[in-house]
């Protein structure tokens, strides 16, 4: 019998809230493998020894486990049998186009308890996702491998390889980043009810130094700001 399960797939909406039911995998993974770079830049600066680095960008992290499935419990000929398919295809549908987004879901991947998924535990002076005990992603990859086969070819036993890939808006990388530091430039994303002034108070403290993003960002009208419009926030001290 399937041991009791902990790991499951939540279906996220257009408004990022969950979509019930979630589904369930068969048997927990095993094992499963987080990868996470960052790009760097050599900058080759003559006289020295080796090449100055600079960080450049980081990379989507990617979450790859297996699958286990198996339809064999009510035996393998006769009437009772029932193809593994009808388990293994609602997880190769999360990599499909869906017909009203026109792209593959968004997911959430949830294991173990509250607080247990790796990175849930990082300092709060280095940038998390919220990792409590899940990963925010798309399906980038689902490789499917049929073991066993019933006496009239019916597929019964599968493993899934699936690979995930983190996902976040530019909304969320930009808040939950929170970058501190005041003698370097700031990025905004300009939402509805934002004004110049009410930015450079929040930056600044101070609306009235306004000026010194219209100044920075080309703006001729200050207050042309449409929601959704990118702003830098240059240093003024």
């Amino acid at each position: 019998m399937p041991q009791l399960v902990k790991a499951e797939f939540v279906r996220l909406g257009t408004d990022g809230l969950p979509e019930y039911p979630s589904l369930k995998v068969q048997f927990n993974p095993t094992e499963f493998t987080l990868n996470k770079g960052a790009q760097l830049a050599e900058i080759a600066i003559p006289g020295l020894d080796a090449p100055i680095l600079q960080f450049v960008r980081g990379q989507t992290e990617t979450l790859t486990f297996d699958l286990f499935f198996d339809s064999t419990d009510n035996g393998m000929a006769g009437d009772s049998v029932q193809s593994v398919t009808k388990e293994t295809d609602l997880f190769y549908q999360m990599i499909k186009i869906d017909r009203i987004t026109h792209a593959p879901p968004v997911l959430r991947f949830t294991w173990g308890s509250f607080g247990d998924f790796p990175g849930a535990s990082m300092n709060s002076r280095w940038y998390s996702q919220n990792r409590s005990n899940g990963f925010h992603c798309v399906v980038e990859s689902v490789r499917q491998r049929f073991t066993l086969f019933s006496p009239e070819g019916t597929p019964m036993r599968a493993t899934l390889t699936v690979t995930l890939r983190e996902y976040k808006t530019l909304d969320e990388q930009i808040s939950q980043l929170g970058l501190e530091s005041p003698d370097r430039t700031h990025t905004h994303v300009v939402t509805r009810g934002d004004t110049l002034s009410k930015i450079a108070a929040s930056f600044y403290n101070d609306p009235t130094e306004w000026r010194a993003i219209a100044r920075h960002n080309g703006l001729q009208d200050p207050l042309a700001l449409t929601p959704g419009m990118i702003l830098e926030v240059p240093p003024i001290r």
